[in-house]
């Protein structure tokens, strides 16, 4: 869809989430753009700042995602008849008429948002977005937006510290949408997990709509649904070149089975297996013999689900598929990843299967950072991990806390104060750097008044806490990076940077959190990131400040 009104003609498809309209704000959202029409306000030039106050989960750093469903919302901001009518009805009948003739006209192309890329790590007090148009259309996307950034960027930095924790080289599969907040929390989450370091989903739905890799095999249920052997009616399997066929793998699983029991490496491991288990492995099996991995929990991990696994895997094996693994669901995760492997590698010295030892562990069951942390500690073998809950409903920290406020108006900056300084706002339209240090990484992001000249590569700059008047540092920038790009333009002409691909903003998000100094990155006690301003706009701050703050009287 097109943007409407004489603004930009740019082809943005509308919002992923056909409940996203301009309709998705707060009530009091409308009464201030009534109040701002009613005063003849509704058109003037105001910039608001959307940023947040403290990093979640009690971090130092926060992933920023949401922004390209923002910028579709915008492209496509458009009232229709019935949402007229619907506002009509909503507010006093007082209101006049000529409102809802106003809102029929409303669009954003008169908007502009400079943001930053999305998937970068950000911080407290630094603008993700800066948005500039008329104040009622402006305020009106305050809701909207911070639905839209608030989650978004929740549970991707959530996904990215699991991904910290869980290591570089371990496959992460994203297992939430049962546990979900709704149909919406479960896209959502799919989606920005993937941007933060995931590798994979169950969510079919999510699939399809972003194009991430999908993963999934069967539960408990599959397993429990068999009774025993003789309900596999088809046996017969071809093997993975077709130059042959095994008319009956079933038989060719037991004789594996015997051989395991017999084995002198794996002598008293075992004795009877839960011959139901074996048939659903088997059923399984011929179903997908090229991606067998099998839930090896339901009856007893070590006594029935790995020699069952495993003869199922090396029947599979003569026949040239390669069996793709376990995956554990309950019990002591370490210690039954660490027995398995060791059954696998035993299986591979004594009948000389090449990289048996090396089948995949994939581990499941409530887990969070937590666990993975206590895992590492512990010592574990598994390849891969499954997470859910604790993952997409973000349950160590249910909200960011992202605000929009209020800077400038008619280019006069405004402030909002508060008895707690993290709250007090920083005025004016400001632009936003990241100086990096000799080793590569960042040192320090700053803000400055946007007519301010940018800092230089080489020069030594102030940089001033925002309201602490002793913390200030110089420092000598070898790289300067400026955060804040257009990505909708309005009608100022500037160039807008395109949106990219949801794989480009997981690329770009992995880059951003590998190049952070790693005490900034650790779950216990991480360094605090150095927010700062320059140092005449730190003046600015506590003259406007002071000339707002009313003067007490003692009697």
């Amino acid at each position: 869809m097109e943007a409407a009104g004489n603004g930009p003609k740019i082809g943005i498809d509308g919002p992923t989430n056909p409940m996203v309209t301009p309709l998705l704000t707060d009530l009091y959202q409308f009464t201030m753009a009534y109040a701002y029409w009613k005063a003849g306000k509704n058109n003037e030039r105001a910039v608001f700042d959307l940023y947040f106050r403290r990093n979640p989960f009690g971090g130092e750093y926060t992933v920023f995602a949401g922004l390209e469903e923002c910028i579709k919302l915008i492209a496509n901001f458009r009232f229709t008849e019935d949402e007229i009518a619907f506002i009509q009805e909503s507010l006093p009948s007082s209101c006049e008429v000529g409102f809802f003739d106003y809102l029929r006209g409303l669009d954003c192309s008169d908007v502009e948002i400079h943001a930053i890329s999305e998937g970068f790590v950000v911080f407290p007090k630094i603008p993700l977005m800066r948005v500039e148009g008329p104040v009622a259309v402006v305020q009106l996307l305050e809701t909207p937006l911070l639905t839209l950034i608030n989650y978004a960027s929740l549970v991707a930095t959530n996904a990215a510290r699991h991904r910290f924790v869980a290591g570089k080289s371990k496959l992460l599969l994203e297992f939430g949408l049962r546990r979900a907040q709704g149909p919406d929390g479960g896209i959502s989450a799919s989606k920005y997990c993937y941007m933060g370091g995931f590798d994979a989903t169950s969510n079919v739905a999510a699939g399809k709509l972003f194009g991430i890799p999908l993963r999934g095999t069967h539960s408990h249920a599959f397993v429990s649904s068999f009774m025993g052997l003789d309900e596999i009616t088809e046996r017969s399997l071809q093997s993975c070149d077709g130059s042959n066929v095994c008319e009956d793998f079933v038989s060719s699983v037991q004789t594996w089975l015997s051989k395991l029991k017999l084995s002198y490496l794996l002598g008293g491991i075992f004795g009877e297996t839960n011959q139901s288990e074996l048939a659903a492995f088997i059923s399984y099996a011929l179903a997908f013999p090229k991606n067998f991995l099998a839930l090896v929990d339901t009856y007893d991990v070590m006594r029935s689900g790995i020699p069952n696994f495993c003869a199922v895997a090396l029947a599979l094996n003569d026949l040239g598929y390669k069996a793709i693994g376990i995956r554990l669901d309950s019990g002591d995760l370490a210690y039954l990843s660490c027995e398995s492997r060791k059954f696998f590698q035993a299986i591979e010295k004594e009948f000389v299967v090449p990289d048996f030892g090396k089948t995949g562990i994939t581990a499941s069951n409530d887990l969070n950072e937590e666990t993975l942390d206590a895992l590492n500690k512990q010592g574990h073998e598994v390849d891969a991990f499954g997470i859910g809950t604790h993952l997409v409903t973000c349950y160590a920290q249910p909200a960011l806390g992202v605000v929009f406020k209020l800077v400038e108006i008619n280019n006069q900056p405004r402030i909002k104060l508060s008895e707690d300084v993290s709250k007090v706002s920083i005025p004016c339209k400001k632009r936003c750097y990241r100086l990096y240090g000799k080793e590569g990484y960042p040192l320090v992001d700053i803000m400055t008044g946007e007519n301010e000249p940018p800092p230089k590569i080489g020069e030594r700059i102030l940089c001033r806490h925002p309201f602490n008047e002793s913390k200030r540092a110089f420092v000598v920038p070898k790289r300067v990076e400026e955060l804040l790009k257009c990505f909708w333009p309005g009608r100022s002409g500037k160039d807008r940077e395109e949106l990219p691909s949801i794989k480009l903003i997981r690329e770009r998000c992995i880059e951003q959190l590998n190049q952070m100094r790693p005490d900034h990155m650790r779950r216990l006690n991480p360094t605090p990131y150095k927010v700062s301003v320059s140092a005449k706009l730190y003046d600015f701050i506590h003259f406007l400040w002071l000339n707002e703050a009313p003067v007490g009287e003692l009697l």
